[in-house]
């Protein structure tokens, strides 16, 4: 990273068509010109600048990070060629100069790096320029054609013109966005000529001066029969040395001659083969080295071979052209087809110029052609041994996939020298013929194939498997293919319409995808599309696939095999001379112990055949090593035990491979974390950032040719371990399957890796699936990228008891996110943003860890102590010690520690320009930049807008812009000067769902999906935003353009603003997009759907609350509590139990069940301090009720669908761990009709318009709400694809307004139920407690279906996993009120003939009812457990495997205990997850379980097994209609306004008011906001008259009394103190009389504090005081009410605080009165001079609500307020002007007086304001002052109603 200070422009990039930019140089200080050219490969910068081929050339490289892993040493010779450099192609460097997007600094990271890029290219005199869109270059250069440009140095200092630079680029023709002028810049920089190196003799300067031998050693040198070494001559027009390096180990001497040299003459006698090298410029211009090997042609004594420059010289020589490409092929993804064999090759290529096939004379044909652009690669003569290439075979850099040309030479060479007559033949070359490899793996012949899914989400097996499974079945789709998918995941896309013709929820098991086949008899099955569960199922179902007639597609069963078997696995690679980690397999622990000696401590152990790490762990010694293996053997017969290489790099390589075997690798990705920690929970990075060329082509050929060996087809993935000090690497296990890293792979690369696959697994070669992103290019290609893209994953550990933190080998994440930027600094920042919505992005964190054990045993936070421990002071050195992350990695990341450091030291005003982009840049967020700064998001918003700073939009092209691609795949980056995309859409933004946690998963993705593709069917365009790779919204081609992109404030506005979107969904993406529903609407965002305001009164809980009272709908009792003393009391009122939840989380424990007093006083203590701080809500548990959710669907607040499903277990388990069944079996009429009844009423009073979901709670048909969600809920594609009516497509049309039809009729079979089941994933949480409780742990879902619930039941828990018990069954019941609901149950178990055993107090219970049991004790810890014996233990029973059930139900937890008390049934339900024991831990679920064990299902297949989307299925029809009633139960607004106690009353002050006609007010007001939302005019008040008399100035209350008037259609007579009768002297009283006769009210202002006294004795209509001088300003003070209610959900437990004139503020006079009716705290701040009248403050004190009145607005005073009430000091108020002058800016509020605020506190100001609150104030969320305004109007529109409604 560029040192800050030095952060200006020192250096130009001028091309000849005008276009300049601007940027740092980090090379030799002095200008040059060339040509300029790019280079798409991503590694090999050492080995491209020394390239020949490149001399005189200006080289961009596209790939953004250059630098990384430093420079090898200059001195280390060549092992085999003695006087040559080791690592390089030249001797020196032979580019002109060198541009880069980001230069790494001094901080490279490699073993062999001796210097940086930097020094080197200084040393050398090369100069180089960073921090340039190379991008927008690429893309210049594609478009023009190569053209010339030169690099310039600054001559002079920047003049103060220079910041206007910072924009990046500036268009020298058109001078726009104020950047500088031609002449401007020119003055600045050095001047010097153009130059065209193709007019110069460039093969003259590189090419070697006199003849020079290179010599083989002795042992691997070839003889000539004469006794000669066997000699090549080489032909040096611009020589890399690899090509020597290539010829030489093959046992040639080599002599290199000068490119004009003679050597005809020396042809059969002197040498035996010719070698033509590469280089630079124009082959027309070499005439006598054409001249030289056309007599070499003609004579025909040797083979001859070239390679680029040589290939085009061989042609000339032959007699065809060459032509001048308009950009050339540089790069190491270059796809060429062997025009022989078919196959198609990676190449390497760096040239300008191509042989034009048309122009070859006879006798030679084309041999390569590239599958890009058809141009030629290679030529050879049909009856000669000649040929050339015009690619790079000797790679360096790149790709080593044709190395084996030089072989074929050589042999060539051979051949003739035995038999002459060889040279009259035609070169040949190994791989059979294009007709021979089609025979041998021709098309497969498929018409309908079965596609096996992965079930539900578990940890290890996410949402990945839905997006590759949904990939592959659109590409069997587009080869017309009938496709069956089998998956039991109800929430996927892939199980929705539209996808696969037929759709078979059930369990992914042997049996039953045995029994599909048999009925459905497919020709074909993919079994590597559904994760481990699919492939467990096709390795026990391979030797039947061949008699059920079934082939597999794709890689071949046995191929799995080896790769799933350690052992299998190792010897495989062994015979290919690869190797593995050294490993062993036991089946025993003697076994282990023995095997162990061979290997050596530290050891890695995991279970045989187990999913992500699955029982895995590490072990220093014996002892560790025995526990491991108990648990892993429970899991599986046997366990691999093998060498730890803790500390190693992590790399893994996605590979495709053809049934031509065509194999290349499509991306590479390196682990962040040293290897050590499962992949699936480390930082991933891809590309690699730290391994050099040879590194990375060393990986990739062990790659190619493991993956040839093993004979996969289609995708999978290898991972190696890699000694960060040696090339040693070790490859760790293959999975030939799409794995989590392939969805990964794909997104970070825009290569649809699943997509490919299954169309190879139908037998299409590679070369003839075309790109789907370039549309113009092959998919047999490796893509480069320009931008890097960082993974990292998502735990969610709080959520789970007692679990472990500590990250090792299995893994632990439930989800992941994915960033993309063109810096490493730019991603890993945005990432860490998108992990959690409280994360700002790299900096300090107050974590809860010790740094140093935090480094060292790796847990979810590491990187947050990496950040802690940087901001504390430890070097990079330090911590790489500690973490072993390579320390490139660490270094920038240290860059960003600075930086922090620096930024510290400005705030908005004081930032200048350059350094913000700068922050920008390295991927701070505004909200970051406002912590620095001591601001807020907004404001740096604007300052950062108002300096020109935007984000600009790059899209994902796979080519890194060497070709023109359609994508609509785009990220945001500052890193750019400019779009590459057009806004002309005006799309609907769909916001996804962010990262999967628990709680928010895969339903949400479905939810987005059909919401996208519901307004694509309409015709819409669509956005869609989301960062998880994970997921089917993010696959490109769902939505007409997909942001890859955080769901955050600033990123959506940013998106929106450039988009100019026409609206945003909102609701489809469960809780991330709803929380920032509110801001967004607030800076004028089009939400579509239902208001944010609405959304916020629904998830506050005292909005919810009285709006629940005011429609008549009953909720659970509840308080917010602030004492240990109100809580008793409150409990004592309620009755136990109660649900406590504090209000901050501590210790992990969120919520928890309460029965007693004891209990509470205990849990509180827990709870620390409960207190105004930190509340605790306590609310009624209503115990043994029914939990029902309801899923509805509305527009503008009616009803127009629902479902209703109902829960097994009893409310207290969260809803997401529920077991759900539909349409509901156990339901009262009744009770379904008050559900829909308050349903309405619910979603009227929230003017619902989409998607919401409720929670009620019922017992004897009374039912009560618990939780109203205003969005999409996560049973949403449950009930949509039960009941086959897409919730979600009519949701999108109403928020849309598209016509819609209003509950559709519904057609389900009469014995039709599903049951969605929770997939748990505590087998992967050492230590978690299995047990069910208000905290939800699911990972997943799964939903089947059945005749009954019972068969549905059994087939979803089998879905998760679950096994059925033969004979087996374990009891240990808690309750006594749970015994006596289980003794049924237990009788039916027994008479089923199942073994009962039992714990103590349960055998002893079932003993007494006759039913026979046998008893098992659990020791405690401590008691010796030699002593009891094996029949006994319950230990030994379930280590055992002999239990095939257990049954534990704990007894009500007491309360949490603490996480160190280890209760026997704690340690029992752990043991019976550690051994695979099915665990039931709920009554409901064990009765609903036994009884469906007891109707004996035979678990066929059922027509209701399935859905058929194809034939379309019939009309679908029966649901009760429902016609919208009126609001039954709760009074209308007319009943409201006709009880109105105010009716024609004055309204004089604020001291008339009572606590419940305030009430009624606000209530009123909330309707009033409502009907002003939908109808914009109501007709209340028609006919009416209000005239307004205002003897002072006012805006804001007149205005609003006006608008407030006609908004309730009445009309407005606006008397004005200048021109009324009063100039004449008329009376008050008169003037009262008077408007008295014209209107029906009067509201007046008067600087006279008893003119409201006169006026209400003479008036005959209502008057209302808009202000009386300063005594009062009543409706202020209710609006100001209203605002608090409004913003923070209630007025009591608050603390307020006054700030400014409290002498004379009206305002605050009236608002202080009003609160007598809450309970609250006051502050008082003012000027010693401006003190609240004594009459306020006594009232105040008497009250005991005066907390503080000070002159001093400390930090302290604002950390305590929940409002801040701030006046204006009124200069009308004041006799003495020097008095105001001296007072008017005591106060002022600023962000820096904000810093200390709460983050939920609220500013207020009756507004007009001078200086009191600052203007950066207005841009934060807090500042409610604008809005009060708003609340305003709605109050007095209601206080209007109430004084004047008839």
């Amino acid at each position: 990273m560029a040192n800050p200070t030095s952060y200006e422009h020192n250096m130009a990039l001028e091309l000849q068509d005008g276009h300049v930019c601007f940027g740092q140089s980090f090379g030799a200080d002095k200008s040059i010109a060339g040509e300029l050219v790019f280079q798409t490969g991503m590694v090999g910068y050492p080995e491209s600048i020394t390239d020949p081929s490149y001399r005189g050339q200006i080289l961009v490289i596209t790939f953004p990070l250059v630098g990384n892993y430093g420079v090898p040493s200059r001195e280390e010779r060549d092992s085999l060629l003695k006087d040559l450099p080791a690592y390089f192609e030249a001797e020196q460097i032979h580019i002109a100069g060198l541009v880069v997007a980001s230069y790494s600094g001094e901080d490279y990271s490699h073993h062999l790096a001796t210097s940086s890029l930097g020094a080197w290219l200084k040393e050398q005199g090369v100069p180089a320029i960073t921090g340039v869109d190379t991008r927008a270059l690429t893309k210049r250069i594609r478009k023009e054609g190569s053209m010339l440009g030169r690099l310039l140095t600054r001559s002079s200092s920047p003049t103060p013109l220079a910041p206007r630079l910072t924009n990046g680029e500036v268009d020298t023709k058109t001078v726009a966005n104020g950047d500088v002028p031609e002449q401007n810049w020119r003055s600045e920089f050095e001047q010097i000529a153009w130059l065209d190196p193709n007019k110069k003799n460039l093969v003259a300067e590189v090419s070697i001066k006199a003849p020079k031998i290179y010599s083989p050693t002795s042992s691997a040198a070839l003889k000539h029969p004469s006794g000669r070494p066997v000699r090549v001559v080489c032909v040096d027009v611009g020589l890399k040395y690899n090509q020597l390096r290539c010829l030489v180990k093959r046992g040639v001497e080599v002599q290199v001659v000068p490119w004009d040299y003679d050597f005809p003459q020396l042809a059969g006698t002197e040498y035996d083969g010719l070698f033509i090298s590469n280089g630079p410029g124009d082959p027309a211009v070499m005439g006598a080295t054409v001249a030289h090997i056309k007599t070499a042609i003609n004579e025909a004594k040797t083979p001859i071979f070239g390679i680029c420059l040589g290939h085009q010289l061989l042609a000339r020589a032959a007699g065809a052209d060459t032509v001048k490409m308009k950009f050339g092929n540089r790069g190491h993804n270059i796809p060429c087809t062997n025009m022989i064999s078919g196959r198609c090759h990676i190449t390497s290529q760096n040239h300008g110029y191509a042989v034009d096939a048309k122009t070859l004379p006879q006798k030679w044909e084309e041999l390569f052609v590239n599958a890009n652009d058809g141009s030629n690669e290679g030529i050879r003569h049909t009856n000669r041994p000649y040929f050339s290439v015009q690619f790079h075979p000797e790679h360096t850099p790149g790709p080593r996939d044709t190395e084996y040309l030089f072989n074929v030479f050589i042999d060539t060479i051979k051949t003739a020298i035995e038999s002459p007559e060889a040279l009259s033949m035609a070169v040949q070359f190994p791989g059979g013929t294009a007709e021979e490899n089609k025979k041998l793996a021709p098309r497969v012949n498929v018409k309908k194939v079965l596609v096996l899914g992965s079930g539900g989400l578990s940890i290890g097996q996410a949402g990945e498997f839905d997006y590759s499974g949904s990939q592959a079945i659109k590409a069997l789709k587009e080869e017309g293919i009938y496709t069956i998918l089998i998956n039991p995941n109800i929430a996927t896309i892939q199980t929705s319409k539209g996808l696969a013709d037929k759709v078979y929820f059930l369990p992914v098991t042997t049996e039953f995808v045995r029994k599909i086949i048999l009925k459905e008899r497919p020709d074909g099955i993919y079994v590597t599309f559904g994760g481990q569960t699919a492939l467990q199922v096709g390795i026990q179902l391979k030797d039947e696939f061949r008699e059920l007639g079934v082939e597999v597609l794709g890689t071949p069963i046995s191929t799995i095999i080896t790769t799933e078997d350690r052992e299998l696995f190792a010897r495989s690679m062994e015979s290919i001379g690869e190797k593995c980690a050294k490993s062993a397999s036991a089946s025993s622990l003697e076994e282990a112990k023995r095997v162990v000696k061979d290997i050596g401590f530290p050891v890695i152990v995991r279970a045989a055949y187990a999913l992500g790490g699955l029982g895995s762990g590490f072990a220093e010694d014996e002892a560790q090593l025995l526990d491991l293996c108990n648990k892993a053997f429970a899991a599986s017969p046997q366990v691999l035990i093998e060498r730890s290489m803790k500390g190693w790099k992590e790399i893994e390589y996605e590979v495709v491979r053809d049934a031509r075997d065509n194999c290349i690798t499509v991306c590479n990705m390196e682990n962040f974390d040293p290897l050590g920690i499962h992949t699936g929970d480390s930082i991933v990075v891809a590309p690699s950032q730290t391994l050099s060329d040879e590194d990375y082509n060393m990986l990739r050929t062990t790659a190619v040719n493991v993956i040839r060996h093993l004979g996969v087809v289609g995708e999978c993935n290898i991972q190696y371990a890699l000694n960060p000090f040696s090339r040693e690497y070790c490859i760790i296990e293959v999975n030939a399957r799409l794995s989590r890293s392939s969805a990964l792979a794909s997104k970070a690369t825009g290569y649809p890796l699943a997509f490919v696959a299954a169309k190879l697994g139908l037998g299409i070669p590679l070369n003839e699936i075309s790109n789907s992103v370039t549309r113009v290019t092959c998919a047999c290609f490796e893509p480069s990228l320009d931008y890097v893209v960082v993974k990292i994953p998502r735990w969610d550990l709080k959520k789970f008891l007692r679990v472990s933190t500590l990250l090792g080998s299995s893994m632990k994440s439930v989800g992941e996110v994915m960033s993309i930027g063109r810096t490493f600094e730019e991603a890993i920042q945005k990432a860490i943003r998108a992990i959690d919505l409280n994360n700002l992005g790299f900096n300090e964190t107050a974590a809860l860890m010790k740094i140093d054990q935090e480094l060292q045993t790796p847990s979810d936070q590491r990187l947050f102590a990496i950040a802690n421990a940087m901001k504390a002071g430890y070097s990079v050195d330090k911590i790489w010690e500690m973490t072993k992350i390579d320390k490139w990695f660490l270094s920038r990341l240290k860059g960003l520690s600075e930086f922090e450091k620096l930024m510290s030291t400005y705030n908005t005003v004081t930032i200048t320009t350059p350094l913000m982009k700068q922050a920008k840049e390295l991927g701070y967020s505004d909200r970051q930049l406002a912590k620095f700064w001591g601001s807020n998001e907004l404001a740096v918003r604007r300052a950062r807008v108002d300096a020109g700073i935007y984000p600009v939009v790059k899209q994902i092209d796979t080519v890194a812009a060497e070709f023109p691609a359609v994508t609509n795949y785009l990220y945001l980056t500052y890193n750019g000067a400019e779009h590459d995309i057009t806004f002309n859409d005006r799309g609907i933004m769909v916001l996804g769902s962010g990262v999967y946690r628990i709680g928010s998963s895969v339903e949400f993705d479905w939810c987005s999906v059909r919401a996208i593709r519901t307004l694509r069917e309409q015709g819409f365009k669509t956005v869609m935003v989301n960062y998880n790779p994970e997921t089917v919204s993010t696959d490109y081609d769902e939505a007409d353009r997909l942001y890859f992109e955080n769901i955050s404030l600033e990123t959506v506005l940013d998106i929106y603003t450039m988009e100019s979107s026409s609206g945003v969904i909102i609701s489809m993406g469960g809780q991330t997009p709803n929380n920032i529903a509110l801001p967004l609407h607030r800076m004028n965002v089009k939400i579509l759907g239902t208001s944010p305001e609405m959304i916020d009164t629904a998830e506050n809980r005292y909005k919810f609350s009285r709006m629940l009272d005011r429609i008549s709908v009953d909720q659970p009792a509840w308080k917010e509590l602030t004492s240990i003393e109100e809580a008793t009391e409150f409990c004592a009122k309620v009755s136990y139990p109660v649900l406590v939840r504090p209000s901050y989380v501590l210790s992990g424990a969120a919520m928890n069940t309460v029965y007693s007093q004891d209990d509470l006083a205990a849990y509180l203590k827990q709870a620390a301090d409960v207190s105004r701080e930190h509340p605790v809500v306590i609310t009624k548990y209503i115990e043994n009720a029914k939990e029902i959710e309801m899923d509805a669907v509305a527009r503008n607040g009616t009803m127009i669908g629902h479902f209703i499903s109902e829960h097994v277990e009893n409310a207290g388990v969260h809803s997401g761990d529920a077991t759900l069944i539909l349409p509901p079996q156990d339901l009262d009429p009744e009770t379904v009709r008050r559900i829909e009844d308050a349903t309405r009423k619910i979603g009227n009073a929230l003017n619902v318009t989409g998607p919401f979901n409720i929670q009620f709670i019922a017992k004897d048909n009374e039912i009560k709400v618990i939780e109203c969600n205003v969005r999409a809920s996560r049973s949403f594609p449950f009930v949509s694809k039960v009941m086959g009516v897409d919730l979600i497509e009519m949701a999108t049309k109403a928020m849309a307004g598209l016509p819609l039809v209003e509950y559709p009729t519904v057609t389900i079979p009469a014995d039709y139920v599903g049951v969605k089941v929770p997939q748990f994933s505590f087998s992967r949480l050492s230590g978690a407690d299995p047990v069910l409780g208000v905290e939800m742990a699911s990972t997943g879902e799964v939903a089947c279906f059945g005749r009954t619930k019972y068969e549905a039941y059994i087939k979803a828990l089998i879905s998760t996993g679950f096994k059925l018990p033969n004979k087996n069954i374990l009891l240990s019941i808690g309750s006594f009120k749970d015994k006596l609901e289980m003794l049924p149950s237990i009788e039916r178990l027994h008479k089923m003939g199942f073994n009962l055993f039992a714990t103590a107090g349960t055998a002893d219970y079932i003993q007494e009812h006759g039913i026979p049991v046998k008893f098992l004790e659990v020791l405690a810890r401590g008691q010796d457990q030699d002593e009891q014996k094996p029949e006994y233990s319950l230990t030994q029973h379930l280590s055992n495997n002999l239990i095939d059930l257990y049954i534990n139900l704990p007894s009500s937890n007491r309360f949490r205990r603490p996480a160190n008390y280890m209760s026997r049934g704690y340690q029992t339900r752990r043991m019976a997850v550690d051994y695979q024991t099915p665990l039931v831990t709920n009554v409901k679920n064990a009765k609903l379980l036994i009884e469906a064990l007891s109707r004996h299902y035979d678990l066929e297949i059922s027509k209701v097994d399935f859905q058929e989307f194809f034939p379309a299925p019939g009309a679908q029809s029966e649901q009760l209609s429902l016609q919208m009633s009126r609001l039954n139960g709760s009074p209308s607004l007319a009943q409201l306004l006709a009880n109105s106690p105010f009716k024609r009353k004055h309204i004089v002050s604020v001291k008339q008011f009572t606590r419940s006609e305030l009430h009624l007010l606000f209530t009123i007001a909330q309707e009033m906001r409502l009907g002003a939302q939908r109808e914009g005019c109501l007709d209340i008040l028609k006919g009416r008259v209000l005239c307004t008399m205002f003897f002072e100035p006012s805006t804001r209350t007149s205005a609003s009394f006006d608008a407030a008037m006609k908004r309730l259609g009445g009309q407005v007579v606006v008397v004005n103190e200048t021109v009324s009768s009063t100039q004449k002297g008329e009376s008050i009283a008169d003037t009262i009389r008077t408007l008295g006769c014209y209107g029906d009210a009067i509201v007046l202002r008067h600087p006279s504090d008893d003119s409201i006294d006169t006026a209400t004795k003479f008036s005959d209509v209502p008057v209302i005081n808009a202000g009386n001088g300063s005594r009062e300003h009543p409706t202020q003070a209710l609006l100001d009410i209203f605002t608090i209610r409004e913003e923070l959900g209630t007025v009591n437990g608050l603390t307020i605080t006054f700030v400014g004139d409290l002498k004379y503020g009206r305002t605050v006079h009236s608002l202080c009165e009003l609160l007598k009716h809450y309970d609250v705290t006051v502050q008082l701040v003012s000027p010693t001079s401006l003190s609240i009248p004594e009459s306020v403050r006594d009232a105040l004190k008497s009250r005991g609500q005066l907390s503080l009145e000070t002159n001093d607005l400390t930090s302290e005073v604002i950390a305590e307020s929940d409002v801040l009430y701030c006046t204006r000091v009124q200069r009308e108020r004041f006799s003495d002007l020097a008095h105001y002058e001296a007072v008017k800016d005591a106060f002022v509020i600023d962000n820096k007086v904000m810093k200390s605020a709460k983050a939920n506190m609220v500013i207020m100001h009756p507004l007009p304001r001078n200086n009191e609150i600052h203007e950066e104030v207005d841009f934060d969320p807090r500042a409610a002052y604008f809005r009060q305004m708003k609340y305003g109007l709605y109050t007095r529109m209601a206080l209007l109603a109430l004084v004047m409604a008839s």
